[in-house]
């Protein structure tokens, strides 16, 4: 526990097993404890229609979930803006003076350096300059200016922690928990625990980077053994057809009336086979996705049309620079979703490796490479934030910015830092976090977390806190397993709670 209160440890415990589904409570206990009979029905009937359900049941206090208390939920949607390829905490959030003082000496924090693909070159400060923001006079580097202007509503974790320092199972640690491949993201957790707010749009929304996707692909968004419908739906904004094969192609033989024809026999055809093969949720989710393709017809072409945006509007999100144009079209693209009611909204800044980079893997060139990924996320990302705010959504809605490790505060060659799992940066704000903190500290050189180290599990586990679920009774049995997020770890991170 530091001085902000912040428990940041990941002590295994044994795990508290749970029921077979998400929560004991199911459709009969919420009517039993809400009145009951015909005008309990009714009431049940009417919040699924409206996507009210789940939300009714996860902010109801007192209510026995589970086997054990949950309780009024803090926050109703999360985005989560993942910088794929590493974002080096030393030249965006963690101030780090010695490194300053220290510029081309001998980096010697004392034992062996373990580096990923290089030997320990000398201390590398930052190519940016450093100033206080904000009340909470937080550090942040000239590289992110737009996002300085944001610190008193942030919450900086700079003991974060990874497993390992290759980016896919790191990616897949920071997504699901794990660094294996099969496990539900926390995207698919979070639909699978709560449920849709919007009928007429999936709960789980990627929006990956247009340049391509990160180390995994689309598995890291999976639902993996959950059932499949809680996966993420990916949307590309700026594709010519964003979401694939949603619309009949142009000038064919599909006629709208034959196209519904088609859906009625194919959903006959289905469920007659869904009938004979019980508990296959992939047949399932197949259906579910058939059927919310029809309702995404009408309603996603409304939800990805910008045209009734404001010019002002557009300019706060970069649209009018080549830069932050398509980063800042996802950003609005989530806010229009996040606020129709998707639970869980991912953006990706940063795709697979290549030359010259379009990630933050910076190995060779950080000044070039985080500059352009720096200032192509920054205002964006800024923009959604104070969207948000202004729109009143920011009090219940989660923001994670995240990365799957760090980088050194020695130099790779001249120029590049290589990666660092020991320390790196997140941060949170919005629904129930407390702005202008800092929660978990790095060594004098940012190279190890300093005191309890922080985990991902750690994270989810205070995510899940707020959007009112236990994480150790959020459960799936698996393999004969009772499977969760935070696997058999997770504290929850008191000290970054309003």
């Amino acid at each position: 526990m530091n001085d902000n209160g912040c428990q940041c440890t990941s002590q295994q415990r044994p795990m508290e097993l749970g029921a077979e589904s998400r929560f004991a409570i199911d459709r009969r206990e919420f009517l039993w404890r809400f009145g009951g009979g015909l005008g309990g029905i009714a009431l049940v009937h009417l919040l699924g229609q409206n996507g009210l359900l789940a939300d009714t049941i996860a902010a109801t206090p007192n209510v026995d979930l589970n086997g054990g208390l949950h309780h009024r939920a803090k926050a109703k949607r999360v985005v989560q803006l993942f910088m794929s390829g590493a974002a080096s905490q030393v030249d965006t959030f963690d101030y780090k003076p010695e490194l300053i003082k220290r510029k081309g000496q001998k980096f010697d924090p004392g034992g062996k350096v373990e580096l990923f693909q290089s030997d320990p070159g000398s201390v590398m400060a930052s190519p940016w300059t450093w100033k206080q923001y904000g009340q909470s006079g937080k550090w942040i580097s000239s590289l992110l200016p737009n996002l300085a202007g944001c610190v008193d509503d942030m919450a900086f974790i700079h003991s974060m922690v990874a497993k390992s320092n290759v980016h896919g199972p790191a990616t897949f640690m920071q997504n699901t928990g794990f660094v294996l491949p099969g496990f539900p993201s926390m995207g698919a957790w979070t639909s699978y625990g709560l449920g849709s707010m919007n009928k007429n749009l999936p709960t789980f929304v990627v929006l990956p980077d247009s340049r391509g996707f990160a180390p995994n692909g689309p598995k890291n968004w999976s639902a993996g053994f959950l059932p499949a419908l809680h996966q993420g739906t990916m949307i590309k904004p700026s594709a010519t057809n964003p979401i694939a094969d949603l619309l009949p192609p142009k000038g064919g033989y599909i006629s709208p009336e034959s196209e519904a024809a088609s859906l009625d026999l194919m959903a006959k055809f289905n469920r007659e086979h869904e009938s004979s093969h019980p508990g296959d949720s992939r047949l399932e989710a197949r259906i579910a996705s058939y059927e919310l393709a029809a309702k995404l017809q009408l309603s996603a072409p409304e939800v990805l049309d910008l045209s009734g945006e404001t010019e002002a509007t557009k300019k706060l999100y970069g649209m009018d620079e080549k830069i932050t144009e398509d980063f800042g079209r996802n950003c609005l693209i989530a806010r229009r979703l996040l606020e129709r009611g998707v639970r869980f909204v991912q953006l990706w800044s940063g795709a697979d490796n290549a030359i010259p980079r379009r990630n933050w893997d910076s190995h060779e060139d950080l000044a070039k490479d985080h500059g352009e990924m720096g200032t192509s996320m920054d205002k964006p990302t800024a923009a959604l934030m104070k969207d948000l705010k202004a729109r009143g959504l920011l009090e219940d809605t989660i923001i994670i910015w995240t990365t799957e490790f760090g980088r050194m505060p020695c130099s790779q060659g001249e120029k590049g830092r290589d990666h660092n799992p020991f320390t790196f940066t997140n941060w949170l704000a919005g629904g129930g976090i407390k702005g202008g903190i800092t929660c978990g500290e790095s060594d004098e050189w940012s190279y190890k977390a300093a005191g309890d180290p922080t985990y991902c599990y750690d994270v989810h586990a205070t995510i899940l806190h707020l959007l009112g679920i236990d994480h150790k009774k959020l459960t799936f049995r698996h393999n004969g397993i009772d499977r969760r997020l935070t696997d058999v770890h997770g504290n929850l991170i008191k000290g970054l709670l309003a």
